[in-house]
């Protein structure tokens, strides 16, 4: 078996679907420009997404296996296809909610699938960690660049156009090459379930999972997270354009930020991590994340609109707002680390499974309450409601620490060497 083929497959796969599932902030924007939709039909695409992410990794994620974890990404790959050849063929907003409605399927099985690869690659702890932190890497570099490649096809000077759309030309073929390659890529996957157990047996072991005080407590932690993120993340297009006074294309230009912070924030958080405890680190980076938040949004009150806008006189908010992915970033990585590397690596793919569930669950309803206070009040309330979710992160954190040390009595430390 060739690891590093295996690993670049990976790379390729979360790259093209960190486009895709991160493309949503981008899409609202366009959609409520092109198809005349409001905010709250349009945050509906995110519940698109994350519902049937959910949904799905609930019923197949123990089941995955049994199934198979490179048949379910060549799976997960086949859909996705389909769909971003149907958005130029097929304009209009239920083609985009169809779209995300396939991202959220394939996503629970290329998501869970990875993850367990990654314990079947992973020759002990540190490694595991060091490879997600890479896999997570690589996942903020593909949504950097999908903030530039869709920039590039939206026409800013007519908002109303399908332009747009053809950048889903663009990312059906990125998703062929990535079928390709693994396809031609040998697995082993062997010694990642247990013999002997029935379908039935396989689903209640997951279940059985949530019993554990160390994994509800992470899984209120990850849903808590995914919340702060994609409300962020989804709704700062339409930030940087409605109350930045941006123009569209640069608006998810600028957004761009938020995804460069997140992916040096996890890239580099590793280095750190490794000499350092991860609670401190977290609890660091949150309450780093409230004062910028503080500090930022009353920059970006009152402004008024500029023609002649560019990079060089763009309201000084459009750039330090979004550096709050950099302190945002290592957040999941180490959580998820910690979690998996006290598990047996046949319990991977279902304690996955949970983890994409309420991270679906998470970002649905970060985007939704998001979207809703934006539209209802302004883009500074719906940002400053941030503060809110980072407070009771800091708190569930607390408890999901205290958890891993009755759960891990003589292994408390092992998390401080675990690469965000």
């Amino acid at each position: 078996m060739n690891n590093q083929r295996i690993l670049l497959s990976l790379f390729a796969i979360y790259f093209v679907f960190a486009i895709l599932l991160n493309s949503v902030g981008t899409v609202i924007l366009q959609v409520i420009n092109t198809y005349d939709v409001s905010k709250s039909a349009a945050s509906v695409l995110e519940g698109f997404k994350d519902i049937p992410i959910g949904i799905v990794s609930f019923l197949v994620a123990s089941q995955l296996p049994r199934f198979g974890f490179k048949k379910a990404m060549l799976a997960g790959l086949a859909i996705v296809t389909t769909a971003c050849i149907a958005m130029p063929l097929l304009p209009g907003f239920w083609t985009a909610k169809l779209l995300f409605l396939s991202v959220g399927v394939a996503f629970a099985l290329v998501k869970v699938a990875a993850y367990s690869t990654v314990g079947l690659l992973a020759r002990g702890r540190k490694e595991h960690a060091s490879l997600l932190n890479t896999l997570e890497g690589v996942f903020m570099v593909g949504v950097l660049g999908g903030y530039w490649l869709f920039s590039v096809f939206i026409d800013s000077s007519n908002p109303s156009s399908t332009a747009w759309l053809s950048v889903y030309w663009v990312l059906a073929a990125i998703c062929i090459v990535a079928f390709v390659l693994l396809w031609t890529t040998k697995m082993d996957e062997s010694g990642m379930r247990v013999e002997g157990t029935s379908p039935r047996q396989e689903f209640l072991a997951m279940m059985k999972l949530m019993a554990k005080p160390l994994v509800y407590v992470y899984v209120v932690s990850v849903f808590i997270y995914v919340l702060i993120e994609q409300g962020i993340g989804s709704w700062l297009p339409t930030f940087n354009n409605e109350v930045l006074k941006l123009p569209a294309a640069m608006s998810v230009q600028a957004a761009s930020i938020f995804a460069a912070g997140l992916a040096i924030g996890r890239l580099g958080a590793g280095a750190i991590m490794r000499r350092l405890h991860w609670y401190p680190v977290l609890n660091v980076c949150l309450v780093a994340m409230a004062l910028l938040v503080v500090m930022t949004l009353p920059l970006s009150s009152n402004v008024q609109a500029n023609p002649d806008v560019n990079w060089f006189n763009a309201p000084i908010a459009a750039f330090i707002l979004p550096l709050i992915g950099l302190f945002m970033a290592p957040v999941y990585p180490a959580i998820n680390s910690v979690i998996l590397s006290s598990l047996p690596k046949h319990q991977h793919a279902a304690m996955t499974g949970l983890l994409v569930i309420f991270s679906a669950l998470g970002g649905t309803t970060g985007s939704l309450i998001t979207g809703t206070v934006f539209e209802v009040f302004d883009g500074q309330v719906a940002f400053y409601l941030s503060l809110v979710p980072i407070t009771v992160i800091l708190v569930s954190l607390f408890f999901f620490r205290r958890a891993v040390e009755r759960e891990l009595p003589g292994d408390a430390e092992v998390p401080a060497n675990l690469a965000s």
